[in-house]
């Protein structure tokens, strides 16, 4: 998606989530196939006293309370998001500095791969790190993740320059 186009979007979420829903809209991610809107949610009142435990049961007592409470709402705004842009929503709440995924788009992907890749993920499966292939395909990519943000985030800047030059080329309206 250009640039042109994630603003946009981000604009519709900022102008439509409705009212108090988030203390504060942290995040709007977007791919082929999924939209991801994650929101601030207040922390529970607590003591200073409280213990590590009762602290980590609170937040999530919070976010359940936040998912079951906003439901119909989250609902109402996915469907015509997923109507205007033709992507499925996912939703997200940070509280307390926990971050919690509601349902989320498992997309498929289709790959080939030769002897020595699909070694590779078996070996991970004897390893006992993944139960299936696909299991340890998405422990890879998972793992690049953490290891490559900064060329991955290097490489999407300039997927985005090449955008917009594209943009400004003869064919553009």
């Amino acid at each position: 998606m250009i640039t042109k186009q994630e603003e946009a979007l981000r604009g519709w979420f900022a102008g439509r989530l409705p009212e108090g829903l988030f203390v504060e809209l942290l995040d709007i991610t977007v791919d082929r196939e999924e939209i991801t809107v994650v929101g601030r949610i207040p922390e529970p009142d607590l003591t200073a006293e409280a213990s590590k435990v009762e602290r980590d049961a609170s937040l999530d007592g919070r976010i359940s309370e936040f998912r079951e409470r906003t439901r119909d709402e989250r609902i109402g705004v996915a469907r015509e998001a997923e109507h205007r842009f033709g992507r499925k929503v996912s939703w997200g709440v940070e509280c307390g500095g926990k971050r919690a995924m509601f349902t989320t788009v498992s997309a498929p992907v289709m790959t080939r791969l030769r002897q020595p890749e699909r070694q590779a993920l078996d070996t991970l499966i004897a390893g006992g790190v993944a139960r299936s292939r696909s299991d340890a395909l998405a422990w890879c990519v998972r793992l690049v993740q953490r290891n490559a943000d900064t060329w991955l985030s290097d490489l999407r800047d300039s997927l985005e320059h090449v955008q917009q030059v594209r943009a400004q080329g003869p064919d553009a309206e």
